[in-house]
């Protein structure tokens, strides 16, 4: 491939922001087993008492699903950061360069809205207004 059109870096770049976007996903996963397991744990031991998610588990469980959407939209930003460095010739003919910029920032909103739903699940809202 000749020097002057090159577009493995950027799709070098791009591996590493699926790696990290790879690795939020799984940190997500993680997070949302930690804040459901303590509910289940809580059902085997005592199944006809409460069914609210225990708080400690719950709160581990938002932490993680949180630094996991961290991950994913700080990766995001560095791949628009670069890509907006990247010369000219260096970028790839006839490729849409923000798609996976797209993709990264709906899974970091939709882990947004994971952590939204697992602290109402936890914290219900007349709870929170007294």
């Amino acid at each position: 491939m000749p020097a002057e059109n090159d577009p493995r870096v950027f799709f070098a770049a791009e591996r590493t922001l699926l790696a990290w976007l790879r690795t939020g996903l799984a940190v997500i996963g993680v997070g949302f087993l930690v804040a459901r397991f303590g509910l289940f744990l809580k059902l085997i031991r005592q199944p006809n008492v409460d069914h609210s998610p225990p708080v400690f588990s719950s709160l581990i469980g938002i932490a993680f699903v949180l630094l996991g959407t961290a991950m994913i939209g700080i990766a995001a930003c560095q791949q628009v950061r670069f890509c907006s460095e990247l010369p000219a010739d260096q970028q790839p003919n006839r490729y849409w360069m923000n798609f996976s910029v797209w993709m990264a920032s709906l899974v970091a909103v939709l882990g947004i809205a994971l952590a939204v739903y697992l602290f109402c699940s936890a914290y219900p809202l007349p709870v929170l207004l007294r």
